[in-house]
């Protein structure tokens, strides 16, 4: 990627009256990245979008785009294509107007156009439904046509709008990984918002946590789940568990358990573990960090259920680990069942 940034935010600020929705947001995105903006309802990421897209004016700060200053252009001068939510497709127009729209709207040749709309219907999964109309097609398949015909006019930008939390579960699964294979074939820079941790973590180069208007995080998926910034971004992406420990002299004090390796600052601090990291298997006698514990519940999930285990060790806390469905079955585990657990220290989390 080049050194310098296709799309910047700098100093992005929004006011709605007397409230602050946007607060000092810097951001620099690559050309051929793709962004998410995930948060929690109203923490600013749609709010952002729109400032991106000149559909709102920002309260004061900055945006350049591939080195140009886009500040108050009007969307119309601006160089991207957008999917809303609610797909927004002509319901009066079939697939063919729907999709030829800025083409048409920009002049081209009918020939050119006709082309153009026949790539990007078989492009997006639909070859052949040119002559149909939104209303005979599925929320999956309009909103195939809405990607269609914001790519249309080969924007050097992407912007979706929370484009798949109106499909169901099935629909959802299919259409991101076909957004992100198709923006990968395209190399479009691409910034999708969501509330979804997992379409985040599954389609993103980068993530960027939003909270209360402000960037929590910024880092690739991997960085987010694994070395959260925050306890606000520890506990929104991905499931953890929330523990109340001490620092003494440079350890951590988990009920009956202590944990060198942390800060010297002492006080009670909030620990936070994902299920995962605590282990049921391989676990050779002698380890450290070993405590019995005890099922008091086993949500099944398919190949891996979600145990909640409670432990007098740890002082009574309750913990959710993730156990194979095979193990629990060949070691005859249930609820009310005894079994020795594992921490991983090195994955704690305190803040």
């Amino acid at each position: 990627m080049s050194d310098s940034p296709f799309l910047r935010l700098s100093q992005i600020r929004k006011d709605f009256g007397n409230f602050n929705a946007l607060r000092d947001i810097d951001l620099d995105i690559q050309k051929g990245e793709f962004v998410c903006f995930l948060g929690p309802s109203g923490c600013g990421k749609t709010t952002l979008l729109r400032i991106v897209a000149g559909l709102e004016t920002q309260t004061a700060g900055q945006i350049f785009q591939a080195g140009r200053e886009i500040s108050r252009l009007a969307p119309a001068l601006r160089d991207y294509g957008i999917v809303f939510q609610s797909y927004a497709l002509f319901p009066n127009l079939s697939v063919f107007d729907n999709v030829s729209y800025g083409l048409v709207n920009r002049k081209d040749k009918r020939a050119e156009i006709s082309q153009r709309v026949t790539d990007l219907v078989k492009l997006v999964g639909l070859p052949g439904s040119e002559s149909k109309y939104p209303g005979q097609l599925s929320g999956g398949q309009q909103q195939r046509i809405a990607l269609a015909r914001a790519l249309a006019t080969s924007p050097s930008l992407l912007l979706l709008d929370e484009p798949l939390s109106a499909l169901d579960a099935l629909e959802r699964l299919r259409l991101r990984q076909e957004i992100r294979s198709l923006q990968q074939t395209l190399g479009v820079t691409t910034i999708m918002v969501t509330h979804d941790q997992e379409e985040a973590l599954s389609v993103a180069d980068r993530i960027v946590v939003m909270n209360h208007g402000v960037i929590e995080q910024v880092g690739t998926p991997l960085e987010i789940y694994r070395e959260p910034a925050t306890a606000f971004v520890a506990d929104f992406v991905g499931k953890v568990n929330v523990l109340s420990a001490n620092r003494v002299n440079g350890s951590l004090q988990l009920g009956r358990m202590t944990i060198p390796g942390f800060s010297s600052n002492n006080g009670p601090v909030k620990a936070y573990l994902r299920p995962e990291d605590v282990l049921a298997q391989s676990i050779a006698p002698g380890d450290a960090h070993v405590f019995d514990a005890k099922i008091e519940k086993i949500d099944f999930l398919g190949a891996y259920c979600h145990v909640q285990v409670t432990s007098w060790s740890l002082i009574s806390h309750q913990l959710t680990v993730y156990l194979p469905l095979n193990f629990l079955t060949e070691q005859s585990l249930q609820v009310g069942s005894s079994l020795p657990l594992k921490l991983l220290p090195d994955r704690i989390k305190v803040f």
